[in-house]
């Protein structure tokens, strides 16, 4: 694939001289979104596999159709906060318009700036947005100096509104740039954005429970990563996620976070576990990010549809909200 070397973005400071964010204010803001949908789609989702090594032609990514305003009604008709989309993956394939690399969804057949849909959809129906990002990844010829990754998160803090909290994955190491670096680089574009790691170098501010469940900010929400955290005096808040597909021996093949195989369609984890869990939520002040895979054509699964609009009306009818519209 081709770099765009002389299309990196000057990496100078864009927000210099903007006002400090109140975190404590921005705390309760983000525990007020209680729960939101993570969302992955890319090259994993055509493969069936995880982690998707050896693609050499962007095509690969073959999708021709994309329903982001699938993707935030549901949110809203399940009470949710906010999306939390997954931009880059470890196979580098970036779903947003980037100006930094060749290997992007708008040269793939779809043509279409993923993210900029996105923020239209959750802009429509009063969701938040928060970014997931793997830091490294595998087509990256030189990591050393973070030149890429500062230039990727510079477009994707500037152009691209609002953003809640940046997911950073560590799987393939920091690209380059070290987590307090990066924290550093990020908060001078958005200061009131959060920015969390799943393990590596402890930073940011937001602490991340990679197939996690409810807990205290002050304790492990996560499972295996996290050994070390309780040194870490950093947090503000905690989110834990996990897939809506469940993983078991029944399931032969097939991807977790991303779209499985169309044999996996009729499986999801039941409404009642996902409003224990967002009750859990509740109770600690985090919040909880339930990951599902849109498919082929960029839309959720029905039996995902169908089991968020069932956390949602357990929801509203628990609270005393109303109903939402349509639902």
């Amino acid at each position: 694939m081709k770099w765009t070397f002389m299309a990196l973005l000057p990496l100078v400071v864009f927000a210099a001289g903007a006002e400090p964010a109140d975190m404590m204010k921005r705390t309760e803001e983000l525990k007020g979104l209680k729960w939101g949908m993570f969302v992955c789609w890319s090259f994993s989702t055509f493969s069936g596999r995880e982690w998707t090594h050896g693609v050499t032609d962007v095509s690969f990514f073959r999708a021709t159709e994309l329903d982001t305003d699938q993707w935030a009604r549901t949110a809203k008709e399940a009470g949710m906060g906010y999306i939390l989309f997954l931009t880059k993956h470890h196979d580098g394939f970036c779903l947003w318009d980037t100006k930094t690399t060749e290997w992007k969804v708008t040269n793939a057949p779809l043509g279409r700036d993923v993210l900029a849909e996105l923020r239209r959809s959750c802009d429509k129906y009063g969701i938040k947005l928060a970014l997931y990002y793997s830091e490294g990844d595998w087509t990256w010829p030189d990591m050393k100096n973070g030149e890429l990754k500062k230039a990727q998160l510079k477009e994707l803090l500037t152009r691209y509104g609002v953003i809640e909290y940046i997911w950073f994955d560590h799987a393939q190491t920091d690209g380059g740039l070290g987590h307090a670096e990066t924290v550093q680089w990020c908060k001078q574009f958005q200061p009131g954005c959060f920015i969390g790691f799943n393990h590596g170098e402890r930073a940011g501010d937001i602490r991340l429970g990679e197939h996690g469940r409810p807990a205290p900010v002050s304790q492990r929400t996560g499972v295996g990563r996290d050994t070390g955290d309780e040194d870490y005096q950093g947090y503000l808040v905690a989110e834990f996620t996990y897939p809506l597909l469940p993983k078991g021996p029944h399931r032969a093949g097939g991807a977790d976070w991303f779209y499985s195989l169309p044999k996996h369609d009729h499986l999801a984890h039941p409404a009642e576990k996902l409003y224990h869990d967002y009750l859990g939520a509740v109770k600690y002040g985090n919040i909880f990010s339930i990951n599902v895979g849109p498919d082929y054509k960029g839309k959720l699964r029905q039996i995902d549809v169908e089991t968020l609009r069932q956390v949602g009306e357990m929801i509203r009818n628990t609270q005393g909200l109303p109903s939402v519209p349509g639902s």
